[in-house]
């Protein structure tokens, strides 16, 4: 309870500290702060209430010991590999993995002397073949994007402990309504809270969740010395959207699976990548570790022809093409000429990331109204 005029003030929300510096009494009161950091504010970009509350509450959800936001979800991956890595070390990296991910780590990552070598899905559980002695993590995805290829995530933290190297899950595509890595043996998860954990397509932010104290404190270090740090406004907002995460889920994943169906038996879909599918290689893995839900997130592939896919997007007059994901509106990405457009070509193909895969992220209208714009923009094909 804080007061106002002397007037108890009780938001039943927690109000915008739109503020980049908290104010002191004296120096005893300053020292109180260098003292016990955590129970009192200084500066925005150590930390904020609005930023902390947004932290706690995906910490609570994940099952961790406590988290950091940061200013992105890319943001957020550069935190959990610098908690584990210094220059000198080495990464692995699924191979399957948001282009955005390959992008830090070959570019950016490579020239601070950290290395990355890249694991085929088939061999993520037994990794002798890739761990050297400075090799110090491996990140992977719960679903990877674009072709919902499903992890199993303890199965996975066995072998990566087996070599005395961590464990860092991106859960963004899964959200801890489906799937909760640390609970499964994972050392961090990481998110695009940009994408279903905010969920409404106006929030850019990250966050790193954790366990152990020390693991705790050093993401909280390095999100305040480089600067990572959260707004107090993008803040509120996905404390807000946050609330309703459980029901988004559960009608994002209920719409994905009803379109999934449909387009599997649809003549002008050549293949569906849905975990919710029978047919999908890690169905039963995905029902066991989603405890039955399997998210919003499908791909599908249609004709490799351009001229295709172009006449497929422009015959869908309500989904937008928009190279992003995990909004409450439907909308479609084509992952050849967004996500992962700095992928080699003949990577892209042996993956099976073609010019004829859409990615389509479901959102939460009536699904008859997304089959009926679908199967118009088929038609069209």
């Amino acid at each position: 309870m804080t007061q106002h005029n002397n007037i108890p003030v009780k938001p039943k929300v927690t109000p915008i500290y739109q503020t980049s510096v908290f104010t002191f009494d004296d120096l005893t009161e300053l020292e109180a702060y260098f003292e016990q950091p955590s129970q009192r504010y200084m500066y925005a970009r150590y930390s904020n209430p609005n930023a902390n509350e947004l932290a706690e509450e995906v910490s609570k959800l994940e099952q961790g010991d406590g988290g950091v936001v940061t200013s992105s979800g890319m943001s957020a991956i550069f935190t959990a590999i610098l908690l584990f890595c210094q220059s000198g070390d080495h990464v692995l990296c699924a191979e399957e993995i948001y282009g955005g991910s390959a992008v830090l780590l070959n570019q950016e990552l490579n020239r601070m002397g950290i290395s990355v070598s890249y694991v085929p899905v088939e061999d993520l559980y037994d990794l002798t073949a890739f761990v050297k002695p400075n090799t110090r993590l491996l990140l992977a995805e719960t679903m990877s994007n674009p072709l919902l290829r499903v992890l199993d995530i303890a199965r996975l933290a066995t072998a990566c402990h087996s070599k005395n190297i961590k464990l860092v899950i991106d859960n963004t595509f899964a959200s801890p309504v489906v799937t909760r890595p640390l609970s499964l043996g994972a050392d961090v998860v990481i998110h695009s809270v940009t994408k279903y954990l905010a969920g409404h397509s106006d929030v850019t932010a990250g966050v790193v969740v954790t366990k152990g104290e020390e693991q705790v404190n050093r993401i909280r270090k390095i999100m305040m010395h480089l600067g990572l740090n959260l707004s107090p406004f993008e803040s509120w907002l996905a404390v807000r959207g946050l609330k309703t995460l459980r029901l988004r889920i559960k009608q994002h994943s209920s719409n994905a699976l009803a379109i999934a169906q449909y387009l599997d038996q649809y003549p002008k879909v050549n293949r569906v990548y849905y975990p919710g599918l029978a047919t999908h290689p890690d169905h039963e893995l995905a029902s066991q570790q989603g405890q039955g839900l399997f998210g919003g997130m499908l791909s599908f592939a249609i004709a490799d022809d351009e001229e295709v896919v172009n006449t497929f997007m422009r015959s869908l007059p309500t989904i937008p093409f928009a190279p992003s994901l995990a909004g409450v509106s439907t909308s479609i990405s084509h992952p050849v000429r967004t996500s992962h457009r700095s992928l080699n070509p003949a990577k892209r193909d042996a993956l099976g990331i073609t010019m004829g895969v859409i990615r389509l992220s479901v959102g939460v209208e009536e699904p008859e109204e997304i089959l009926a714009e679908l199967e118009a923009a088929l038609n069209a094909i």
